[in-house]
């Protein structure tokens, strides 16, 4: 009974060694991904958006980056890292409001696709599909 409870002490504690070397792999890799790619890609809608007279803001907070709604109080699309699941993946928040209710959805920006391998195209379909409730009005 002794090696049981060793055996399952040994494995969770090199299950958490190695998750803890995958998280901050991933975390590394998102900063790049914001860097290289979702920072300036979403820098370009927002430009665009501002052509075509609907205002928006990027913000590139610490590790973050978010796509806020210049006339709505809690509006915005934000990029995070997801290291809560089996395999930390970038995710992409949705919040908005509607009335006094706030709408939060969370996707990720491509299913099963780690942040290394994100690329423009990617961030742009997420950004395009994510933004259909402010382009509607």
């Amino acid at each position: 009974m002794r090696r049981q409870v060793q055996g399952a002490i040994a494995a969770a504690r090199e299950s958490a060694r190695r998750r803890r070397s995958e998280t901050a792999e991933a975390e590394t890799a998102f900063e790049s991904f914001l860097q290289d790619v979702a920072i300036p890609v979403t820098k370009q809608v927002a430009m665009a958006l501002k052509a075509e007279g609907l205002g928006f803001t990027v913000f590139t907070p610490a590790g973050g980056l978010r796509l806020a709604v210049d006339n709505g109080r809690d509006d915005y699309i934000e990029f995070a890292l997801e290291t809560a699941s089996e395999r930390p993946h970038v995710i992409g928040r949705i919040n908005r409001t509607r009335g006094s209710r706030t709408l939060t959805d969370e996707r990720p920006i491509k299913a099963h696709t780690p942040a290394n391998a994100l690329t423009e195209d990617d961030v742009l379909t997420f950004l395009v599909d994510a933004l259909q409730p402010w382009l509607e009005k």
